[in-house]
């Protein structure tokens, strides 16, 4: 075997283990809750990336982008004289005028894709996964230049939790979307990743692509099996035979009437020492709160006061909203955050001396999960509290009345 081949059967080889529809896990890894789920929007909800920290390209607005250039769209047409393949529909199930990220590769090798996520647990496993699909036609207007995609996770000091590759998108006739995976473990007080992609493939006709579903989950341990004991059944003895014997005839008793005074029943006392039971209370509780874990982030003690609360967006404004609930009920409702503080008050006294403030997260924003910066403010103090909350878990703080 030449070294030209040894190189193709690699490729193939690394293809097949990255890539593939079966749901395996290694080590019996059990995958519940889903962290990030980047499906780039649709029409009327944006999930766009701020990319302009790259390179070596360029944002297109339109659904056919050039060399070095990538796009946002819910479909192609007819791009480049059809050596594209027509695209109807993005990946994401149900989505109505769902998009995907288009790109069409730079005459170099390039990094095309780069999205800062926080909200990870230290040492803890996690599973990537992406779909993706070569755009251009087998036997199409272009040389076979298959994209082969390094994926990388880097941490805030620069060190990789973990770095993948695809091998080698081949060419087809039609749509044929195709899922790469893997698993990493992300280091001991790491809780923020850069995900960055890097077309290691030269461009030109021929090496387009576009993504959809890029998705993180977190890896559980299974539980144990059950040990089930055989329980082997006991011998039952047979029965003794019973003796049975004839019974003795008796002559009936004569009855003697006897006249019972009956006195009448009294009922009103009892009627009024009977204790009427009260109705049990409804708490009618949000669906948002009970179907998401809400996790305490801050407890707070404090002397009777009024408390000032004030909710930013925490770094860059990226179209974060958000709904929050005080005792369960409803005080903020679809707010985007900002530089302009979400404004609320609170009194904390023997009245009311236990607060639950919960922030529910309507949407991860262009980058996400969806973080903002709580500050509280009573008694002269100043409280910050960091806050990071995504489709599956909410951020509750506790205030609570010194005794």
């Amino acid at each position: 075997m030449n070294y030209r081949k040894f190189k193709i059967a690699c490729s193939l080889l690394c293809s097949i283990l990255f890539a593939g529809i079966s749901h395996a896990q290694p080590g019996g890894c059990v995958l519940k809750d889903t962290l990030f789920k980047i499906d780039f929007g649709n029409a009327g909800s944006k999930q766009e990336f701020n990319l302009r920290s790259l390179r070596a390209y360029e944002r297109d607005f339109s659904s056919c982008p050039p060399d070095g250039y990538y796009a946002y769209a819910s479909q192609t047409s007819e791009c480049f004289n059809g050596d594209w393949i027509t695209l109807l529909e993005d990946h994401t199930p149900n989505d109505i005028n769902g998009k995907m990220f288009f790109v069409n590769a730079n005459p170099r090798a390039a990094e095309f894709f780069v999205a800062t996520l926080s909200g990870f647990k230290p040492d803890t496993k996690y599973e990537f996964s992406v779909w993706m699909m070569n755009l251009c036609k087998i036997r199409g207007g272009c040389s076979p230049l298959p994209p082969n995609i390094q994926i990388s996770l880097i941490t805030q000091s620069g060190k990789k939790a973990g770095s993948f590759k695809t091998g080698q998108i081949a060419s087809t006739l039609s749509t044929n979307w195709k899922r790469y995976f893997a698993y990493f473990t992300t280091p001991p007080n790491e809780t923020i990743l850069t995900l960055r992609m890097e077309d290691m493939t030269n461009g030109g006709c021929g090496n387009d692509f576009t993504m959809d579903d890029i998705t993180f989950r977190e890896c559980y341990p299974p539980e144990p099996p059950v040990e089930v004991k055989e329980v082997k059944p006991q011998p039952v003895p047979a029965p003794k035979p019973v003796a049975v014997s004839k019974p003795e005839e008796k002559k009936p008793e004569v009855l003697k009437k006897t006249e019972v005074q009956v006195d009448k029943m009294q009922t009103e006392n009892v009627v009024k020492s009977e204790k009427k039971l009260s109705a049990p209370v409804k708490v009618n509780i949000p669906d948002v709160l009970v179907s998401r874990e809400n996790p305490v982030i801050k407890t707070i003690r404090t002397e009777p006061t009024t408390m000032l609360i004030e909710l930013y967006d925490n770094g860059q404004i990226d179209g974060d909203t958000v709904t929050i609930y005080h005792n369960n009920e409803l005080v903020v409702s679809h707010a985007g955050l900002s530089e302009n503080p979400i404004s609320f008050k609170i009194a904390v006294n023997k009245d009311q001396p236990h607060h639950e403030i919960i922030m529910v997260a309507d949407n991860l924003g262009s980058i996400p999960p969806n973080t903002s910066l709580m500050v509280i403010k009573a008694n002269q103090k100043r409280y910050e509290v960091f806050i990071s909350s995504s489709e599956q878990k909410n951020a509750k703080l506790v205030i609570d009345l010194s005794p």
